[in-house]
């Protein structure tokens, strides 16, 4: 049986390759250095809506042999009246890994967590694979053994919404050309990035916004290049016209001048989604990826 315990600093480079392997699987070239996934243990500074109402935070590893081959982060969320009702007074596992030739260790780094975790006396239990990288949160179908896992010791899926993860290179869209007749561009400061506005008149009809932000203050220099759609749509009744597809080139034109070489961009499974693939396929996406978001337990 592995060593179940709490992680400790010496654990960081053993931890780092397990989380970038997991990185890797799910966007191309991947990963993250050392500083910012010890950073993101103790504050997740990417998660702006829910990490203000986390009060408790912990890590913990299998070791066997000296060899750490599995780790979950876990955190607690405040019960009073600021945190939405679906997270009041619960607690997750914000993420598991392990090497898949080693489930018993992953099983036994679960099972340790749910302890941990039922100790706080949560609502509800949620677990998820929020790793600090883009296109890596929910459960990847790239990761069949953490999802196993997860079932294996009482989480459910039945409940999970379902995404797809598209990504092209920016070289690939062309210039935008002429604006769609009576529209203007404006660009402005986004709620996660920068953001392209169609305006008919004074009003605002449509939106590309893209964050392209992952290496600034110099860390994780591996996703240079990476742009991630944060938010992107027309009204409507314009829809159709051409609006869209003009603001996701303007916006593509402006990453480009910056340095951004790939884009990612990401839309629910269900039955409008072969038309937003052929959308984005337009623009040389591709699907890369799929990922299960609500995977939760009762305590």
């Amino acid at each position: 049986m592995p060593d179940v315990r709490a992680f400790i600093r010496s654990d960081r480079d053993q931890l780092l390759s397990l989380v970038n392997h997991h990185i890797a699987a799910c966007l191309p070239g991947g990963s993250i250095p050392a500083a910012a996934l010890l950073s993101h243990l103790e504050h997740d500074a990417r998660e702006h809506v829910t990490e203000p109402w986390v009060v408790a935070r912990h890590t913990i590893v299998a070791v066997e042999q000296d060899r750490l081959v599995a780790a979950a982060h876990l955190k607690r969320f405040s019960d009073d009246a600021r945190v939405s009702p679906s997270y009041n007074g619960a607690a997750e596992i914000d993420w598991c890994v392990f090497w898949p030739d080693r489930p018993e260790a992953g099983r036994a780094v679960l099972e340790a967590s749910i302890e941990h975790l039922r100790a706080w006396g949560p609502r509800i239990l949620y677990a998820d694979g929020s790793l600090p990288a883009p296109a890596t949160y929910g459960i990847p179908d790239a990761w069949p053994h953490v999802g196993q896992a997860l079932l294996e010791v009482g989480f459910s899926d039945a409940d999970c919404r379902a995404e797809m993860i598209m990504a092209g290179r920016i070289a690939d869209v062309p210039p935008p050309g002429e604006p769609p007749a009576g529209i203007a561009v404006r660009r402005a400061v986004g709620p996660l990035g920068v953001a392209f506005e169609a305006l008919s008149g004074d009003e605002v009809v449509g939106v590309f916004e893209a964050e392209d932000g992952y290496t600034r203050g110099g860390s994780a220099m591996t996703l240079a290049g990476w742009a991630d759609e944060s938010n992107h749509w027309v009204r409507e009744d314009l829809r159709g016209r051409g609006i869209g597809s003009w603001l996701f080139r303007v916006g593509c034109e402006w990453l480009r001048l910056g340095g951004s070489t790939r884009l990612l961009a990401y839309a629910s499974e269900g039955a409008d989604f072969p038309r937003v693939e052929a959308y984005y396929a337009t623009h040389g996406l591709r699907t890369i990826g799929r990922t299960r978001r609500g995977w939760s337990r009762l305590p």
